[in-house]
């Protein structure tokens, strides 16, 4: 496991990385071990009340790498055919994954 010293430059890097872009500006980032969780709150009961949405996890691999996960509605991780760096995985999700990310 990485110290939480190198999670939270990462998580500071990757929150940058998706305010830069409409698609996932607004999308919040937490830590949980070597996983990146990224979600969106979405409004559910006619507008009354807010959930924040699991939707994409990115899995530190090492010092540089990281693999992508997407939650299906099972609530299980499914690990998709990408790896790379912050960078790589946020453009991999604002275009080959823009219907799991966009805004609703």
């Amino acid at each position: 496991m990485m110290s939480k010293t190198k999670m939270q430059a990462a998580l500071t890097t990757l929150t940058r990385l998706l305010e830069e872009n409409k698609l996932t500006a607004g999308m919040s980032v937490i830590i949980h071990g070597d996983h990146l969780i990224l979600r969106r709150s979405e409004v559910i009961e006619q507008g009354t009340k807010s959930v924040n949405v699991d939707l994409v996890r990115l899995t530190r691999l090492n010092a540089s790498r990281y693999g992508l996960s997407v939650r299906r509605h099972n609530g299980r991780w499914e690990r998709m055919p990408f790896s790379g760096s912050i960078k790589e995985m946020v453009s991999v999700m604002q275009t080959f994954m823009q219907h799991l990310v966009a805004p609703r």
